[in-house]
């Protein structure tokens, strides 16, 4: 007769507990939406804010790398392709979302 009882008791103390739980549940949420805002999300737009600047001011003449790792020196810029030229007569297009970062000025005779 006790095992008829025992399961009612169980049920009982399961309800007392999750009716607090739901505050818990909602700040957990809460510190999980916080938490990759700003370790994910956050830093990603800043990344792609500041790709987005430096394709904007790419100009003829600028040192570049793509992201395949060739190195060349703009030589004509459209809206949305480049020409970049890896040594004397040898151009490639290129588009311009693939330029990885613009290089100081004389880095390719060092290279």
């Amino acid at each position: 007769m006790l095992e008829f009882l025992i399961p009612a008791a169980h049920a009982e103390a399961e309800a007392g507990i999750a009716g607090g739980g739901a505050i818990g549940q909602i700040v957990m949420l809460v510190g999980f939406v916080v938490i990759f805002y700003f370790l994910l999300w956050r830093p990603q737009s800043k990344r792609a804010k500041e790709h987005k600047n430096l394709i904007g001011n790419l100009a003829k003449g600028d040192e570049i790398v793509i992201g395949g790792g060739l190195v060349g020196r703009i030589t004509k810029v459209n809206e949305q392709f480049l020409t970049m030229e890896l040594n004397e007569g040898n151009e490639v297009n290129v588009q311009k979302s693939a330029v990885a970062a613009v290089l100081p000025k004389g880095t390719i005779k060092s290279i």
